[in-house]
Formats: structure tokens, sequence, C-alpha cells
């Protein structure tokens, strides 16, 4: 079994394929020589029942021992024409003649097989005169021994060609197996190179076989993931670092300034407060961080309660009402429904949209929230006027410490591009989507929330 563990596919699949070759080979053989036996039978019998004719030809009207001596004569120039022909005739439990004495024949009527003296016989019994059991009994052997010879050679013959056949099936089989797995010795040379480096190599998928190709196309969708996933990693961990380094220079560069001389107790206290701000933005920073690694392991379970969205919109709208008046926005609030969900994380999710409108609106313009109810779910959107987002850029508005406006790069402490992000994870918690359209002077972000069954 150890051995049968450590075979390659190959070799699995061309011992298969000569175990296969075998038994097809040996059942082919057996049928063949079982036919082969039934046909020399029916030849016996068909030689035996002429051989039978000719005798009662040449006995017919013997019905005594008297009788039988005036026509021995002529029964054995008969039995003389064919050598391979031996007769015995008894009646009343006398033999009248013998042509096989010393050998032990069956009585029963009918057509027997026989061995005797390393000789095959076919024994064949009949009365004289058909119909009339009481007549001399006629007891024909025939030598089929040429038949027996034909027969074992034939039989050698099968097992030779089962080898043989065997054989070259494993033969053909390996190679076979080896040049159809060549695809499978390719994908596996591809596996063994990937690296974090070399993410961007592919499988071919035209010259493959119809089962290798979704193979090799699975194997390839799975590295663009993978390539995918790393990629956005590697420019997250760029962005941690990137976000994290200003405020942290912040601190080290107030801290030594502040420690260069004494100064008075007033300084000292100025400075601790402007460190905290860093520091509380940093912890913000950080705890976003920790919700959106808690969304992505699926560990965001919302609370289910019943809520009216048009209160909870409203809510948010007043607690923005002021925000809005001084950067002289109108807000706006069309509609009204009824969902189920996490009362503070939908309230999150609405108030990083309404921030996020309400910084890229200039002034004089509108934002804007949407809320239609349908037998399906609810569909709300906020939207704000100003400049559009180009289209290009609207599929990565949800990647973590992303910003549309070049001009945000820098760390602050305000926005560190995670309200999107962070948005986005929530509303899938709830089993919804979000996505954004820009166009006609209208950036709108709408949400999906399926109906609860």
């Amino acid at each position: 079994m150890q051995l049968i563990k450590r075979l390659s596919l190959a070799s699995r699949l061309a011992l298969l394929f000569a175990a296969c070759t075998a038994v097809v080979s040996l059942l082919a053989g057996v049928l063949f020589n079982h036919a082969s036996e039934a046909h020399f039978i029916e030849l016996d019998q068909q030689q035996l029942d002429s051989q039978l004719v000719a005798l009662r030809s040449t006995l017919q009207g013997v019905d005594s021992p008297h009788v039988f001596a005036q026509r021995e004569a002529q029964l054995r120039v008969e039995l003389n024409r064919q050598p391979e022909l031996t007769l015995r005739i008894t009646a009343a439990g006398q033999r009248w003649f013998d042509g096989a004495p010393g050998i032990s024949l069956p009585e029963a009527p009918g057509l027997h097989s026989l061995q005797n003296a390393g000789t095959e016989y076919r024994v064949y019994n009949a009365p004289l005169v058909a119909g009339q059991p009481r007549s001399p009994q006629l007891t024909l052997m025939l030598d089929i021994t040429h038949h027996q010879h034909f027969l074992q050679r034939m039989q050698h013959l099968i097992w030779l060609t089962v080898g043989l056949s065997a054989l070259a099936t494993a033969l053909l089989g390996a190679w076979a197996a080896r040049s159809g797995l060549r695809p499978l010795r390719r994908m596996g040379e591809v596996a063994a190179s990937v690296s974090a480096h070399s993410l961007t190599q592919r499988l071919p998928q035209q010259h493959m076989p119809l089962e290798l190709a979704e193979l090799a196309q699975a194997f390839n969708a799975m590295l663009g993931r993978l390539d995918d996933s790393f990629q956005r990693l590697s420019a997250f961990s760029a962005d941690i670092a990137h976000e994290l380094r200003t405020p942290l220079s912040n601190l080290l560069t107030h801290t030594q300034v502040i420690l260069t001389q004494p100064r008075p107790l007033e300084d000292y206290r100025e400075a601790l407060h402007s460190n905290l701000e860093e520091l509380q933005w940093m912890a913000q920073l950080v705890n976003d961080m920790l919700y959106l690694a808690k969304a992505d392991h699926g560990l965001l379970m919302p609370k289910r309660e019943a809520l009216a969205l048009g209160d909870e919109v409203e809510a948010l709208l007043e607690f923005f009402a002021l925000l809005a008046e001084d950067a002289h926005v109108n807000l706006v609030r069309e509609g009204g429904a009824h969902t189920e969900g996490d009362r503070g994380m939908l309230r999150r999710a609405l108030s990083n949209l309404l921030d996020n409108a309400l910084r890229f609106t200039p002034a004089g313009g509108e934002v804007r929230v949407r809320m239609v109810e349908s037998t399906r779910g609810v569909r709300l959107t906020v939207e704000n006027t100003g400049e559009g987002i180009p289209a290009a850029l609207l599929p990565r508005l949800f990647d973590r410490f992303y910003r549309a406006d070049p001009a945000r790069r820098e760390g602050s402490s305000e926005h560190a591009g995670l309200g999107l992000a962070i948005t986005q994870s929530i509303v899938r918690a709830h089993g919804g989507r979000i996505y954004c359209e820009s166009g006609a002077g209208w950036t709108r972000f709408v949400i999906e929330l399926p109906k609860e069954d």
C-alpha cells in the first residue's frame, strides 16, 4: 500500500490502462475459448452422427452374434476408413465387438467426454435401431486429441496476448498519461515559482484540454485575486505608514522643540494639548483600522431592529445643520423608508456620507438625501452638487486611504480616507451594496438594502 501511495499519477493511469486491457483481453479470450469448445463439440456431434448412419447401414438387420459374424469383415472395412473412430457393440450384456478393450466407457445414451492414457475421446452411445433401446448398443469413440491440442495452444496464445497487451498498454498508457498530464506539470512549475514578486504569471489556456482549461482558468483567476489582494495589502501598508508618519513627526518635532529650553508652565500645557489632538487622531485611526479588520473577517454582527430611516436621517441633518449653514450648503430630505438594522452602524455610515458630501459641495450648493421603499428593499441616496468625479476613479472610492482629491493626500487630523471604506463594510454587513454615480453636476452615493423576509 505504501508503494501504491508513492506512485505518480501517470504510473497509476498506466497500470489502470494495463489492468483494464488485461481484463478485457482475458474476457475476450475466455469467451472465444468457450465458443471454440462449443464449436468443436458441434463438429464432433455431426461427425459421429454421420458415422452412426454409416454403421447402421452396414449393420442393418444384425440381431444376433451369428449374423454379426457375417457382417464383421464389412464393419472392419468401414472402420478402417475412419482411423480416429473406435467402436464397441454390446447386446444383452455381451460384447459382440470391442475396439477399445480394457477401457471403461459410460453407458448412458448421448454424447460424453473421456480421457484415457493421455488421449481425449468423444463417446457417443446410441441403439443400432433407432427408437428401439433393446436392440444392440453402439458406442462410438472419436479421438479428439488434435482438437484439445488446438484448444491448449489457443489458451497459451490467449495468455500470451493478455500479457503482451497489458505490457504494451502500460507502456503506451504511460506515454499517453505523461503527455496528457504535461499541462499539470506546467501548473506545478508555475505554482512553485509563484511568490510575492511573481504573481503576474498566468497559465496558457489555448492548447489545454477542456477540463484542464477550466482548471487553468480557475488557477489564473486565483492568481489574479492574490495579486490584487497583495497589491492592496502593499498599498495599504504604505498608506498606514504614510498616514502615521505626519502625526508622529509632528509629535516628535513639537516635543523636541519644547524640551530644548525651560519654558513657562502654560507653554507645556499648550504643547500637551496639541500632542493630545494628534494622539486622539491616531487612536481614531487605529480604531477605524480594527473596525475594518473585523469587517474583513466577517465579525461585524449588526443588531436587527425596526428603524424609520426618515427619522434617523432627520436627526443627522439636524446635527450637520450648523456645519452646512457655515458652508452655505442647503440640506434636503426627500421620502422615507423603513428597514431592519443596527441603528448605530447605519447612523455611522450615513454620517460618513453626509460629512463627505458637505466637504466637497461648493458654497451655494445642495446636499440631498432621498429614500425610496419597494417590495425588493430600500434605496437610499446621498447626493451633492459640485465638481464630478472622473469615471476611472469611481471604482477606487471605497479603497482604504484613497482620496480622489490630490490636494488631500497628506495625513491630517480630520480625514484619513477610511470613511467610505467603513461605510461599505457596514452596508455589506447588512446584506446590501453601495456604489457611486457622478455626472451632470451631481455626485450620488447609492445604498441598496434588501427587504427582510
